[in-house]
């Protein structure tokens, strides 16, 4: 999906591509110093040798003690030879040229992934976080926190449910009743959404427009404490509009849906989080199918509890 390419839980100190290329010339430089060393012990050891036999042999006579020497010199001279020195990046497992064509291609699929990044935004809500995955991952809220902004979205039907380790993804089919719904301007009438639960934490909607053009919209909720969660949206797109149009657009109607969302998440806060928690294990009701996976995977409001935790101690 869309999300692989996002480098969403991942902060970078500087140029990762210099980090890269500075380890690799530290372990060229490290490679070449211990084969000069390895190269100049091989001669060294066969002038020991040599100088050992010729005074050995000077007398015509050899002592057990030089029989003993000659035997040590030449152990130690095959030893060194054995220990020749492993290159980390040798012809066959590191190319120049290759690597170099590496860096182009994700220097390209960054500057494409900056092309498609519309807009960000970032709130710290006072409900707690799990009062915005619970809404995040229920899809009932499409058609009723988001009544107005959708202009009356129906869900059709569930295509597809999927789990995964950390997470899950449901396919959902969405129509458009009303003719005057100005989603028709982004939309076909019926069309296929994709709803994902990355980590704990990351929820992707995904919104085919048309022509395989899709909107991404990125939803990371971090607990701050028992009571506020900060919530990072992003939005992108392949849309060929003008972007500073289509960021306009996209900002207002990404402030509207929060908007709508605050006495939802206010009337949430209010109910008991494990009566949440406990309603969710016993539906069965295709809506909630991926906030009962998140459930599945969290346990209980306990490991919710241990997330917050764990938010807190970083």
């Amino acid at each position: 999906m869309f999300i692989n390419c996002l480098k969403n839980n991942y902060k970078f100190t500087g140029n990762p591509d210099s980090n890269i290329l500075n380890v690799v010339d530290i372990a060229l430089f490290i490679d070449q110093i211990k084969s000069n060393i390895w190269l100049f012990g091989i001669p060294s050891w066969l002038f020991g040798i040599t100088d050992r036999s010729v005074a050995a042999f000077a007398d015509g006579y050899l002592s057990p003690i030089e029989i003993f020497q000659l035997f040590t010199a030449s152990f130690f001279f095959l030893s060194w030879l054995y220990l020749k020195p492993e290159e980390s990046f040798n012809s066959n497992d590191f190319d120049a040229r290759q690597y170099q064509e590496y860096l182009d291609r994700t220097q390209a699929n960054k500057l494409q992934l900056k092309k498609l990044h519309m807009i960000s935004q970032e709130y710290i809500l006072p409900f707690p976080y799990i009062c915005q995955i619970y809404h995040l991952l229920n899809l009932k809220h499409l058609e009723t926190v988001h009544k107005f902004s959708l202009n009356n979205l129906k869900i059709l039907s569930i295509s597809k449910f999927q789990t995964t380790n950390v997470g899950g993804k449901i396919t959902f089919q969405t129509i458009l009743d009303s003719p005057a719904n100005p989603l028709r301007i982004w939309r076909q009438p019926t069309v296929e959404v994709d709803l994902i639960l990355h980590t704990p934490y990351t929820v992707e909607l995904s919104i085919p427009v048309y022509n395989k053009k899709r909107i991404i919209v990125i939803f990371h909720a971090f607990p701050l404490n028992d009571s506020e969660h900060q919530l990072f949206i992003d939005i992108y797109s392949d849309l060929e509009w003008p972007k500073p149009l289509l960021q306009i657009i996209l900002h207002f109607a990404s402030c509207l849906t929060l908007f709508e969302d605050l006495p939802y998440l206010r009337a949430l806060a209010e109910k008991n989080i494990e009566r949440l928690f406990n309603l969710s294990k016993t539906s069965n009701h295709e809506s909630a199918l991926l906030f009962k996976r998140f459930v599945e995977l969290y346990g209980s409001s306990g490991e919710t509890t241990k997330l917050l935790e764990g938010r807190e101690d970083s």
